[in-house]
């Protein structure tokens, strides 16, 4: 039996970080409408009227100013791949930002991912062996690690990207997936002080910006967003990875079932089509889930669900007790958003 233990500093980032998100969102919203940065209505996309897009930098700042209070807390890790968690992140969520306000072209954007999952391989964060069944720990040739790596990260942030199609859906499946990779870690490898508590507060964040994302949304998390938390998950698991000695390794495909799933089976579908991979549309899993007559709150609780299990699973194989505390994150981030899009809504019932 492994006995978990939360440090006092991954409780603290957390706190912080969704306390940051509840003020700061709002002032994202005031700002986005102010300069017309919005995400407006077409043929592909299921919101009727302009939504501000910019929620990527709210969770962003959560994120950054989180990790500034923990320095001024002497709370601060000071860890060789931090460096190039932050790094990587900020650079993945300025390139999110500038799409979101100027729209890249897609082959463009999937350069510049690669150079930036290239960047963080240097930086130390790459895959250096895999586990093969009744064979072990198998090293990889630099080769195969760059090629590794580079596919994880990039592959990994679109897939995030991917599922930001339903209001909370993302929001929702990246806070989950943040909590598990936190709490798997913390079990598995006591002694990395720096995965869990980026995990649990990119979590903080991510719950203080759904407050504002639940369907009708008042703010999307755009490609910054999207790509910011889904670089931070690939890059998080990456280094999992790398101190695991079993197959607990891939613990993170079952954490990530979501996201992994739509992006398979989208670029699989658009491949046989004869279209490329990197057209959108508008058949990812939660279309279909509309399109069978569910609304988009009914279609974000399935695919949530789905998600939470999958944690459910992963915390279990990686040691039983952790279950509780998952079961415990689940409710306590459940009660949170509540109480706080309670008390939002009597906000605006009042105004």
């Amino acid at each position: 039996m492994t006995f978990l233990q939360l440090s006092e500093a991954n409780i603290i980032g957390t706190v912080i970080a969704f306390i940051l998100g509840i003020f700061l969102v709002p002032l994202v919203i005031a700002f986005s409408e102010k300069q017309g940065l919005l995400d407006r209505p077409n043929s592909r996309k299921i919101h009727s009227h302009p939504i501000p897009r910019l929620g990527g930098a709210a969770i962003w700042f959560c994120t950054m100013l989180s990790f500034l209070s923990l320095i001024i807390l002497s709370y601060y890790p000071y860890r060789s791949l931090l460096s190039g968690l932050l790094l990587g992140s900020s650079l993945m969520f300025l390139l999110g930002l500038v799409d979101d306000i100027y729209g890249l072209n897609a082959k463009f954007k999937f350069l510049i991912q690669i150079t930036i999952a290239a960047i963080v391989y240097c930086l130390g964060v790459k895959i250096t062996c895999i586990f093969i069944p009744f064979t072990g720990l198998v090293n990889l040739n630099p080769v195969l690690s760059f090629i590794g790596t580079i596919c994880w990260i990039v592959g990994i942030s679109n897939a995030v990207n991917f599922i930001d199609g339903v209001d909370g859906l993302a929001g929702s499946v990246i806070t989950v997936s943040s909590v598990t990779l936190g709490l798997i870690t913390a079990a598995i490898i006591p002694s990395d002080v720096v995965g869990p508590l980026v995990a649990f507060i990119l979590a903080g964040s991510m719950l203080g910006f759904l407050t504002y994302n639940f369907h009708p949304a008042k703010i999307f998390m755009g490609d910054s967003g999207a790509l910011f938390a889904g670089f931070l998950l690939a890059s998080l698991s990456i280094i999992f990875q790398m101190k695991t000695t079993d197959f607990k390794m891939y613990l993170p495909l079952i954490i990530l079932a979501v996201p992994i799933l739509d992006i398979t089976f989208s670029s699989l579908r658009r491949i046989l089509k004869g279209t490329s991979p990197f057209k959108a549309d508008a058949e990812h899993i939660h279309h279909k889930l509309l399109k069978l007559g569910l609304s988009q709150n009914k279609a974000v609780l399935v695919l949530v669900i789905f998600s939470i299990l999958m944690g459910w699973l992963a915390t279990y194989i990686a040691a039983s007790d952790t279950t509780k505390y998952f079961l415990y994150a689940v409710i306590i981030s459940a009660i949170m958003i509540v109480l706080n899009r309670h008390a939002k809504f009597g906000e605006d019932s009042k105004k």
